[in-house]
C-alpha cells in the first residue's frame, strides 16, 4: 500500500559514516526538496553512529545526534528507519539488523555479505515483523537492478542472470587491456587511486561478486540464497598475455558472475571469462558494473552504470528510503520466504561450451604433442592452438581454444597433464561466454 498523504518527516538513523554514509548526507542535503516531493514527506537524519566520533568525514555532522551504542537505535521511538552502512557478514551489523526487524522497524542496508549469508533469516524476521528489508545499494551500486529484477521483470521467468559485478576487477582488467601492463602493477595503481582496498582479496578473489550473485540468483529464480554453492575464481592468475591472446581471438576478458536455473539444479559461478566483442559486456570499461537478465517475455534486459562510490551507492540507499516513506515494502526477495525453493547445485561438468586453456611449458620437442594427446584422450576438440615465445628460462605459452563440449572433459585434460614435467606452472582455464 502506498501512503500518498504522509506529511510527517521520515526520521532516519544512519549507522556507518564512511564514503557511502557521507554520500547519503550530501545527497539528502542537496536534493532534499525534490526527495520530499517524491517521498510524500521530508526525509531527515536524526541520529548517527560510527566507530570513530572524531574522524573528519568531509560533511557537517553537527545537526545530528551522535549515538555511541547503535543497538539503542532499534528501540527508539523517534527513529522510523535504520540505515546500516558498516558492512561485515556478522557482528554488529547483523545484530542491529535482527533487532530492528524483530521490532518491526524498517531496515535499509548496503551489506551484500550479510545478505548473502543471512538474507533468508532476515527476510523471515521482516515478514514476521511486518516491516521492510531494503538493499538496493548492496548490488551494483547506483544501478537499480534490484528494483528491476524484483518489480520490473516480475512477470517473467528468468532463464539466466549474469554480469560484471565488481568494479575493482573490471578496472584492473580493462586497464591491463588498454595499456598492456601486468596485473600486480595495475592492482597497485588501483589501490593508490582508491579503487582497491589495502587488502583487495574480497574483490580480486571474486568473493564480493559472489555475494552479489547470490542475491541476484534468489531474485531471478525464486530460490533460497546459497552462497556456498557459488564456484568462485578471481583474477589473480590473469596475465597480460591472456588479454593479448583474447584480443587476437576477438574477445575481452571480464570477471563474470553467472547464475542459471535448470532441471539439473542451480548453477552459480564467478569466473574470468572471454566475452565476444559483439556482446555488451565486452564494452563495460573501468569501474562500471553491468547486469544482464534474460526473461521469457521481455527478452534481454541490460543494466549498466557505476557500481560503487559515494554518489551512486547513496542514490540507491535514498531510493530505498523513499520506498519506506511511501510504505512500499514488498517481500525482500520478490516472494515470501516460504515460497523460495531450495535447489540442488547443478553439475558444472555437464555444461556445454567453449573454453580457453593457457599452459606455460618447457620449450622442447614433444610438448605440444603431449598436450594434444591429453585433450584427445579427454574428448576435447581443439579449435585453435597458439604457441608464443621461445625463452628457455621462462618457457613458452601455449593457448588453446576448444570447440563446444562438456566442461568435465576440459577438467579431465588438466588431470591427465597433472604432474607432467613439461608444465612450468599450473594451467589456467577461462570459459567463453556464449
Amino acid at each position: 500500500m502506498t501512503n500518498l498523504h504522509r506529511h510527517a518527516p521520515l526520521r532516519v538513523a544512519l549507522v556507518g559514516l564512511g564514503t557511502v554514509g557521507g554520500g547519503v548526507i550530501r545527497l539528502l542535503n542537496t536534493n532534499g526538496d525534490l526527495i520530499a516531493r517524491r517521498a510524500g514527506c521530508p526525509i531527515q537524519i536524526v541520529a548517527i553512529s560510527a566507530r570513530d566520533r572524531n574522524k573528519d568525514r568531509g560533511v557537517d555532522l553537527s545537526p545530528y545526534e551522535w549515538v555511541d551504542d547503535m543497538t539503542t537505535l532499534a528501540t527508539r521511538d523517534d527513529v522510523d528507519v535504520v540505515v546500516e552502512l558498516i558492512g561485515g557478514a556478522d557482528g554488529p551489523a547483523l545484530t542491529l539488523a535482527r533487532q530492528c526487524l524483530t521490532l518491526g522497524k524498517p531496515f535499509v542496508t548496503a551489506n551484500k555479505a550479510m545478505l548473502a549469508h543471512h538474507g533468508l533469516d532476515l527476510a523471515r524476521l521482516a515478514e514476521t515483523g511486518g516491516t521492510a528489508l531494503k538493499y538496493e545499494a548492496a548490488v551494483a551500486g547506483g544501478i537499480p537492478v534490484i528494483k528491476g529484477m524484483r518489480e520490473g521483470a516480475a512477470a517473467n521467468e528468468i532463464s539466466r542472470v549474469y554480469g560484471i559485478l565488481n568494479g575493482t576487477c573490471n578496472y584492473i582488467l580493462t586497464t591491463m587491456e588498454k595499456e598492456g601492463r601486468g596485473f600486480d602493477e595495475v592492482l597497485k595503481e588501483a589501490q593508490d587511486l582508491g579503487y582497491a582496498e589495502a587488502d583487495p582479496s574480497f574483490d580480486i578473489d571474486g568473493v564480493d561478486a559472489a555475494h552479489k550473485l547470490t542475491i541476484l540468483a534468489s531474485l531471478a529464480f525464486g530460490t533460497e540464497l546459497d552462497f556456498d554453492a557459488v564456484a568462485t575464481t578471481g583474477i589473480r592468475h590473469v596475465i597480460a598475455a591472456d588479454i593479448a591472446e583474447a584480443a587476437a581471438l576477438g574477445f575481452r576478458i571480464r570477471l563474470v558472475g553467472m547464475a542459471q536455473n535448470g532441471a539439473d539444479g542451480l548453477f552459480q559461478r564467478v569466473h574470468p571469462m572471454l566475452v565476444p566483442l559483439d556482446h555488451p559486456l565486452a564494452h563495460v570499461d573501468g569501474s562500471l558494473n553491468a547486469v544482464v537478465a534474460e526473461g521469457n517475455f521481455v527478452g534481454r534486459l541490460f543494466f549498466q552504470g557505476r557500481g560503487a562510490g559515494d554518489g551512486p551507492t547513496a542514490s540507491a540507499v535514498v531510493a530505498d528510503l523513499i520506498d519506506v516513506a511511501r510504505d512500499e515494502y514488498g517481500d525482500a526477495f520478490a516472494m515470501p520466504v516460504a515460497a523460495l525453493t531450495p535447489q540442488n547445485t547443478a553439475d558444472a561438468g555437464a555444461r556445454i561450451g567453449r573454453s580457453y586453456l593457457r599452459f606455460k611449458v618447457q620449450d622442447r620437442p614433444g610438448v605440444l604433442a603431449e598436450i594434444a594427446a591429453a585433450t584427445r584422450d579427454a574428448g576435447v576438440s581443439i579449435e585453435s592452438m597458439i604457441q608464443r615465445g621461445a625463452n628457455q628460462a621462462d618457457g613458452v605459452l601455449v593457448a588453446i581454444v576448444t570447440h563446444a563440449g562438456e566442461e568435465r572433459c576440459v577438467r579431465e585434460t588438466l588431470e591427465r597433464l597433472a604432474g607432467s614435467d613439461s608444465l612450468l606452472d599450473t594451467p589456467i582455464v577461462m570459459h567463453i561466454l556464449d
